[in-house]
């Protein structure tokens, strides 16, 4: 029986060997010597006798057996060969009384590579075993800014606090969290009972995953796991049937599509890239208006706070004002304010669904995750959250291009700051202030190349950025870009600190979210919102809008010299033109150049001429003449640290 069953397996090993073949892989296992060097290596680290998942083998340490398998793991040697004998005792004694010696191996970057057990492997792999009992040895590799080598750190991690090898994820920041859903961190031990729940829950998202189809779907099991946990409770996974646990799965398969690629991100730039479509269904179709002072569209705006307090919840109240003015009672909005927690943002969404309305915004990243949980839920309302960079199918999400404002401001500081010094405020590290930052100094730069800037978070805490920017005698500031109704304080926008005290404004940029939810609004009303041109049910769209739309702009101070005044106009056009972006051309960050002068297209083979949306968004580097750095979310008080870790940038200490 048993040489039989070598038979089977030796068949498997065949058709791998061919597929690898032909497609041109490599048809044998990998041996971990063939691509790691001694240098790679900071140290090797014991870990004892373990339970490691199966299919996070991935070859063998060094090239002794890599021919008498092939890359799945299964034998190749032909069956009156000794080593079938030993394999076909190994598969009986596995049948009989399980497999109960430890292999040994070693752990790199994740992934586990065999020194003593092959065999034993290839039987359990044989078998469709899940794990196996191994000795493990890990190979830390030298940390370093690399995508994987920072991802690999971050499990360490995870690894210490939970002792689990079977989640993995591949993207930065992922480990922290799914650690922050489960309401832990990654620097103390979990409970016991919370790891053994976890990994049951993982292993019952995996078999319903990997059931429908999963595999073929370019996002990994983990990252798949972490987007379930952002719609669903992992409760769910642990107390539901097999059944229902493969319904959700269907339910978000839209969203797990669209986090699989940037393929499924729709970034619009540009109100009129939004087409209407002419053809003949739809005219007949939108020929009868759905809206109109009798019958109102209904949209809903959820604050984190209230307009009295917060100078962000201040500009998107006169946003709503102005959008419930603009058709002519064809549309009414309301206002639910203080949504500091999940549990407040999801009671608000509700009432205003059980109120009718058809669109729900959502206006701070750090509500984005309830909101998402409404969409699927919901999927007749539209519901928008205030962010960028987001893939997620069911919640469309809207921003400023406000670098391109930052551009101008940082311009006008250089133009009036005579000791080539100048202070920047900043609020949180998330997707996009980076960008804001770099810009700002690009500009000034261009104004004055002796310039410097001098970085400070009014986030970073136990820190106050006030006493740091007296301490360096910092007299032009870049501060908030938005006054608190209820403290009229003028440190907002670009102004000048004199040493009695005195506060001059020069500048300040200017939000538009009026025109922004307009342009939003009548795309439902006009019966563009929905149509392909602009997204489809599997893509994240993203709304992107900046100066050309109107919806950014800044407010120029009589103190302005006309020159600079001149400059500022000049700058602006060409940006609204498209003949000037801030980060065209060639770019330098304090570790070097960034981008060269000339970047050939690897499709065209023309010259690219500025950073793609996705590298302006997620920029995590600072430009040469930013003093300071940008801080990880442990760095940060515990009011920003939510909206970090939801939509905050891979931190870079060196930038």
């Amino acid at each position: 029986m048993s040489k039989e069953e070598y038979i089977k397996a030796k068949r498997l090993g065949d058709r791998a060997r061919a597929r690898a073949i032909a497609t041109g892989s490599y048809p044998y296992l990998t041996a971990l010597d063939d691509f790691l060097e001694q240098k790679d290596i900071l140290a090797e680290v014991p870990l004892g006798v373990q339970e490691i998942p199966l299919n996070m083998i991935a070859g063998t340490r060094t090239k002794g057996r890599t021919s008498s398998f092939a890359n799945n793991f299964m034998p190749i040697l032909k069956e009156n060969t000794e080593f079938a004998m030993k394999w076909a005792d190994l598969f009986d004694a596995q049948q009989n009384e399980g497999l109960r010696d430890p292999i040994k191996c070693y752990e790199y970057l994740h992934r586990f590579y065999v020194l003593e057990g092959n065999k034993r492997v290839s039987v359990m792999k044989y078998v469709d075993a899940v794990s196996i009992s191994a000795d493990v040895i890990r190979l830390l590799p030298r940390r370093s800014e690399e995508k994987n080598i920072v991802i690999y750190y971050e499990f360490v991690q995870f690894y210490n606090v939970t002792g689990l090898y079977l989640i993995s994820f591949s993207e930065p920041g992922c480990y922290a969290r799914l650690a922050e859903l489960l309401g832990q961190n990654l620097e103390d031990r979990w409970p016991d009972n919370l790891i053994e729940d976890l990994r049951y829950a993982f292993l019952q998202f995996q078999t319903a995953y990997l059931a429908k189809g999963g595999a073929r779907l370019g996002i990994g099991t983990g990252d798949a796991f972490l987007v379930y946990l952002n719609i669903f409770p992992m409760s769910t996974l642990i107390h539901d049937s097999s059944e229902q646990i493969s319904r959700n799965v269907v339910r978000i398969w839209n969203e797990l599509l669209a986090s699989s690629s940037s393929e499924h991100l729709s970034l619009i730039e540009h109100p009129e890239l939004i087409q209407k479509n002419t053809g003949l269904i739809h005219e007949i179709l939108t020929s009868i208006p759905r809206y109109s002072a009798q019958n109102p569209l209904k949209a809903a705006f959820i604050y984190e706070r209230n307009p009295e307090d917060s100078s962000w919840v201040y500009a998107h109240e006169l946003g709503r004002n102005q959008l419930e003015n603009a058709f002519g009672g064809m549309v009414t909005t309301v206002e639910l304010e203080n949504c500091q927690s999940d549990e407040y943002v999801e009671h608000a969404i509700q009432a205003a669904i059980a109120d009718h309305s058809e669109v729900v915004f959502t206006t701070s990243p750090s509500m984005m995750q309830t909101t998402l949980r409404a969409a699927v839920d919901h999927p007749e309302v539209h519901f928008l959250n205030c962010s960028i960079h987001m893939q997620s199918s069911a919640v469309r999400t809207y921003y400023a291009r406000m670098y391109e404002a930052k551009f101008l401001m940082g311009a006008i500081a250089a133009s009036v700051a005579d000791d080539h010094l100048i202070g920047y405020l900043a609020d949180y590290p998330i997707y996009g202030s980076i960008a804001n930052i770099n810009a700002f100094a690009i500009g000034a730069a261009m104004v004055d190349p002796s310039c410097r800037i001098s970085l400070k978070w009014s986030s970073w805490k136990n820190r106050s950025w006030q006493e740091e920017m007296h301490a360096e005698h910092l007299h032009i500031i870049s501060g908030s870009d938005l006054i608190v109704p209820r403290l009229p304080d003028r440190r907002y926008g670009v102004y000048r600190y004199d040493e009695d005290g005195t506060v001059t404004n020069l500048a300040t940029p200017l939000y538009n979210w009026g025109k922004y939810y307009e342009l939003i609004v009548r795309s439902i009303l006009d019966g563009t919102y929905d149509d392909r041109s602009v997204a489809r049910k599997d893509t994240a769209t993203n709304y992107w809008y900046g100066l050309s739309a109107g919806v950014i702009d800044v407010i120029l101070s009589d103190q302005l010299s006309y020159y600079t005044r001149k400059l500022v106009a000049a700058l602006k056009s060409a940006i609204i033109a498209g003949s000037l972006s801030p980060f065209e051309g060639e770019l330098h960050s304090r570790k070097g150049i960034v981008r060269a002068t000339e970047i050939p297209d690897k499709v065209t083979g023309s010259e690219t001429g500025k950073l793609s949306y996705e590298e302006i968004i997620t920029m995590n580097w600072l430009a040469d003449n930013v003093m300071g750095e940008i801080p990880s979310a442990e760095d940060l008080i515990d009011q920003a640290r939510g909206t970090v870790l939801v939509s905050g940038v891979a931190a870079t200490k060196s930038g």
